[in-house]
């Protein structure tokens, strides 16, 4: 009775010491010193005629809806980004990491928390020589077959808060899956946004193409009747000659780009390249946002997921650094056995009459340096994961401040694109009443036709830029997964 007594408060005692977790408790992050991502931009951008020349304003306050690529207004946009979602290889990778972090979560948690319980059977036949064991003269008696059924529990002391720091580094682990499956949506979402203004422009800029040709070959005709006539030198149309190929040559690059960005949209998408048909976009179709969050550096370092995963990576590096320092200390495992061992197995289940119960304590003495080593490198570990996290804010930062800037410039750039546009369009029109007068040559008005499509190009280019760079902003701000179910896209 002694005995048990004594076991009993022993163990108490170790529970009660439980309660203690070496290591270092996580520090919680400090937000960024700075106010803003970067340069500061104007409150709003300057204004373009034409599509996608609306002024856009940058506002702090302005949250960003969970579906941002709506604020597009492009029905087959959203499609194929709701495809990709749905069917990229990407997230179901991204989806079966998170599902592996938990499991392993759920088993330490079951091990660790609750005590192992085994159920055992034997059954085995053997035959004893009873001079072996030193009992001369006594018979020897024949082989007989023992049965032994038993249950075994055992249950390993917690002590210095190993395995509570094993479980917290895990549940890091689950964390950092989980931001890093919406750092995949998101970066998922923005590939196919990009894509598909990409792919519009390159519509668009082929038809300009078509048309500068269409243009090169009809000056190409005029040439060769005046060269017929003695108009014009032989060295004049292959002048010309050279125009329309320089022209054509355009084409075929053009054409390659758009099949590329349509294979890319289809493995976006999880389909095969060859299944890439492709609808057709309308650059000008496309609406451009007018209010746009401007991001605080406090916010950028809480909202964006790839921030958020290198957050919790540090975290499990953190608990790490208590798993090896629990490993310097003494470790207590509780151990019971119950069971019934006969030689007839029909008495086997009669009655439990062996049984054990019985602690071990096992404190590491040497192990050639080998467990303060491991703590070492924890510690350099986890100085890694600080390093990594802090470098992730600057790019993430860093990010931000470019698409900002990018979006202000972009805006200039179209204004002064839409204007040359709009030059080349009133010459345009001036030579083609000239012709009508017959004050100019069908030839040179062509011309001017040709300087139009070129700046219309350029403009086109510009307008693609401002959307892309625009989307860009939304993806570097971290896309408005935190506003997941909390309503409507706003107009």
């Amino acid at each position: 009775m002694k005995n048990w007594t004594t076991l009993a408060a022993f163990s108490g005692a170790l529970a009660a010491l439980a309660g203690c977790a070496t290591g270092p408790d996580f520090p919680a992050p400090s937000p960024p010193r700075t106010t803003s991502c970067g340069e500061a931009v104007e409150e709003r951008t300057v204004e373009a005629r034409g599509p996608g020349g609306v002024s856009q304003k940058f506002d702090a306050k302005t949250d960003i809806p969970a579906q941002w690529w709506e604020l597009f207004r492009c029905e087959a946009l959203d499609a194929s980004v709701r495809e990709a979602l749905e069917s990229s290889p990407t997230m179901a990778q991204a989806a079966a990491r998170l599902r592996q972090a938990q499991e392993e979560y759920n088993a330490q948690a079951g091990s660790t928390r609750y005590p192992a319980v085994d159920a055992g059977l034997l059954a085995k036949r053997q035959k004893v020589n009873p001079e072996a064991m030193g009992m001369e003269n006594a018979p020897v008696p024949d082989p007989f077959a023992v049965y032994h059924a038993s249950i075994s529990v055992s249950y390993a002391f917690d002590l210095f808060g190993k395995d509570r720091r094993v479980l917290e580094g895990l549940k890091a682990q689950v964390d950092r899956r989980e931001y890093e499956l919406e750092a995949a949506r998101q970066t998922l979402a923005a590939n196919v946004v990009l894509t598909g203004i990409r792919q519009a422009e390159l519509e668009r800029q082929l038809a300009l193409a078509q048309d500068i040709v269409s243009a090169r070959a009809e000056q190409m005709e005029i040439a060769r009747k005046r060269e017929e006539a003695g108009g014009i030198s032989i060295q004049d149309l292959e002048r010309q000659g050279m125009w329309l190929e320089q022209a054509r040559a355009a084409l075929p690059a053009l054409e390659k780009q758009h099949r590329q960005v349509l294979r890319q949209m289809a493995v976006y998408r999880g389909r095969e390249p060859a299944e890439a048909a492709g609808e057709p976009l309308e650059l000008d179709a496309l609406h451009l946002p007018g209010e746009l969050p401007a991001g605080l550096p406090s916010e950028v370092a809480r909202q964006r997921p790839d921030i958020r995963a290198a957050e919790a990576v540090w975290r499990r590096a953190c608990a790490n650094v208590g798993v090896a320092t629990a490993n310097l200390y003494p470790q207590f495992t509780l151990t019971a056995n119950l069971g019934s061992q006969e030689t007839d197995v029909g008495d086997l289940l009669s009655a439990a009459n062996v049984w054990s119960i019985g602690g071990e304590l096992m404190q590491p003495i040497f192990h050639g340096g080998a467990l303060r080593a491991r703590k070492r490198a924890a510690v350099a570990a986890y100085d890694e994961a600080a390093a990594a996290y802090r470098e992730t804010v600057l790019r993430g930062l860093q990010e931000v401040a470019d698409a900002l800037q990018a979006v202000e410039a972009d805006a200039r750039t179209l204004q002064a694109r839409a204007a040359a546009a709009d030059h080349a369009r009133a010459a345009r029109e001036i030579a083609e009443r000239q012709v009508e007068a017959g004050g100019l040559s069908r030839a040179a008005a062509l011309e001017e036709r040709i300087r139009q499509l070129q700046a219309e190009g350029e403009r086109v280019q510009a307008q693609a830029a401002r959307y892309a760079d625009t989307a860009a902003l939304f993806h570097a701000l971290g896309g408005g997964w935190w506003n997941a179910g909390k309503g409507e896209t706003p107009e």
